[in-house]
C-alpha cells in the first residue's frame, strides 16, 4: 500500500530545514544577490547544523541522509534561496562520485577534512567546449609512473573559487570518445591548480561560479575513482543520483513562486477588490498549486528508487527536468500576477526568474533530459 505521508523523522527534518531557510537564508538572500558575495556566515551556520555534509553516510562521520531525505531538505533550502542551496548542495554533488565509485580508503580519506571544519569541494566536468557533449572534454591525464599528470581547463564550475578539492573529469585515452573519459580527486593545494574568472550570473548569485585552470598538476594514481575509462559512466551514475534533488530545489523555488501569488494577490486591490477574487488570477494560481504537488510526487518517487538501489534514470531525468519547469513556470506567473512591481528588485518574485531558470540548465539542460526519457520510453527503434 502507498504512504503519502512522511516519517516522524523526515518532518522533523523539514521542519529543522524550513526554519533554517526561513530564519538564516531568507533574510539575507536579497543582499547577497544584489552583492554577489559569497555568504560565508549563513555556510558557516549550514556546517554546523550538517547540510554542507548531509549525504555522507554516518560510517564516515556524516548525518546519512537518503535520497527521498535529501529532497525534503533540497525543497526547503531553495524555498529560502536558490543560490544559497546551490552552495551547499554542489558539496553532496561532488561527494557523489566518491561515494558511488570510490574505495573505502578513499571516503576515509578525502571525506574527513569536510567533516573537521566548513569546507566545499567542487564537481568539475564542463568546459568552454563540452557542456551536454561529455565525449568533447579537452583537459587530459596523461599517465607518468605513478601518478597521472592533468592539463585543461574547466569553466562555469559551482564553489570553484572557495572548494578545497575537485572531482575532475579528464581525458585519459584521447580518441576513445567517452570512453577515454576517466575522474580524479584532486585537492586544491596541488601546484599547476588555479582559479580563474569568476563569473558574474543571472541568477543563483551566491553561489560561487568560476573557471579552474589545471598546469601540469600531478596527482597520485590512488585519486583516481574506479579505473580508467570509467568517467562517462561515473558522470550518467551520478546524475542519476543527485537530479532528483535538483528537480526539488525546483518545486522549493515554485512553491514560494506560488505563496508570494497567494500573499499578494489576497491585498492587491484593483477595481475595488483583492486581485484573487479575479477568475483569471485565481486560475493561475489553482494551475500553480497543482503543478507543485504533481511534480513533488515525480520527484519523490525517483528519490525513493535511488534509496532503494532501483534504475532510476529515466525518472531522475523526469524529476529534474519537471521540477525546473515548474519552477520556471511558476515564477513567471507569479511575477505576472504582481505586474510592474514584479519587475521590480524591491519584491522577491523576480529573483525567483533568475533563480528558477539555472535549474533548467545544470546537471544536464532540460533537453538533455527529455533525450534520455524519449529514448527510454521508446526504445530501440527499427531501420535506424
Amino acid at each position: 500500500m502507498i504512504e503519502f505521508q512522511l516519517t516522524d523523522d523526515q518532518r522533523a527534518l523539514q521542519d529543522m530545514a524550513h526554519e533554517f531557510a526561513a530564519n538564516e537564508m531568507r533574510p539575507k538572500a536579497a543582499a547577497y544577490d544584489q552583492g554577489h558575495d559569497f555568504p560565508e556566515d549563513v555556510m558557516r551556520k549550514a556546517f554546523e547544523v550538517g547540510f554542507l555534509t548531509c549525504t555522507l553516510p554516518a560510517e564516515y562521520g556524516g548525518v546519512g541522509l537518503g535520497d527521498v531525505d535529501l529532497a525534503i531538505v533540497s525543497e526547503e533550502l531553495a524555498w529560502g534561496c536558490a543560490g544559497m542551496y546551490t552552495t551547499m548542495m554542489a558539496n553532496s554533488l561532488a561527494f557523489a562520485p566518491i561515494l558511488l565509485f570510490g574505495t573505502d580508503e578513499q571516503k576515509k580519506r578525502f571525506f574527513a577534512p569536510f567533516l573537521k571544519e566548513m569546507a566545499f569541494a567542487s564537481y568539475c566536468l564542463t568546459e568552454r567546449e563540452a557542456g551536454s557533449d561529455t565525449s568533447a572534454v579537452k583537459t587530459t591525464a596523461r599517465k607518468d609512473g605513478s601518478d597521472y599528470i592533468i592539463n585543461g581547463s574547466k569553466c562555469f564550475i559551482t564553489n570553484g573559487g572557495v572548494a578545497s578539492l575537485y572531482v575532475v573529469f579528464a581525458n585519459s585515452a584521447p580518441g576513445k570518445g567517452p570512453r577515454g573519459l576517466s575522474v580524479f580527486v584532486v585537492p586544491r593545494d596541488i601546484p599547476g591548480v588555479s582559479v580563474g574568472k569568476v563569473e558574474d550570473k543571472f541568477g543563483h548569485r551566491a553561489s560561487n561560479t568560476t573557471e579552474l585552470f589545471f598546469d601540469d598538476v600531478r596527482v597520485p594514481a590512488a585519486n583516481l575513482l574506479g579505473r580508467e575509462g570509467l568517467g562517462f559512466i561515473v558522470a550518467m551514475r551520478t546524475f542519476d543520483k543527485t537530479r532528483a534533488a535538483v528537480g526539488a530545489a525546483g518545486i522549493g523555488i515554485a512553491r514560494a513562486a506560488l505563496e508570494y501569488a497567494v500573499e499578494y494577490s489576497k491585498t492587491r486591490v484593483q477595481f475595488g477588490k483583492p486581485i484573487a477574487s479575479f477568475q483569471a488570477t485565481a486560475f493561475k494560481i489553482a494551475q500553480m498549486a497543482m503543478e507543485v504537488e504533481a511534480a513533488r510526487l515525480v520527484i519523490w518517487r525517483a528519490a525513493w528508487l535511488m534509496d532503494r538501489g532501483k534504475p532510476n534514470g529515466k525518472e531522475s531525468a523526469m524529476a529534474k527536468c519537471l521540477g525546473s519547469d515548474v519552477a520556471m513556470k511558476n515564477a513567471l506567473e507569479a511575477l505576472q500576477i504582481f505586474g510592474g512591481y514584479g519587475y521590480m528588485k524591491d519584491y522577491p518574485v523576480e529573483k525567483l526568474v533568475r533563480d528558477a531558470k539555472l535549474l533548467q540548465i545544470y546537471e544536464g539542460t532540460n533537453e538533455i533530459q527529455r533525450l534520455v526519457i524519449s529514448r527510454d520510453v521508446i526504445g530501440p527503434i527499427r531501420g535506424r
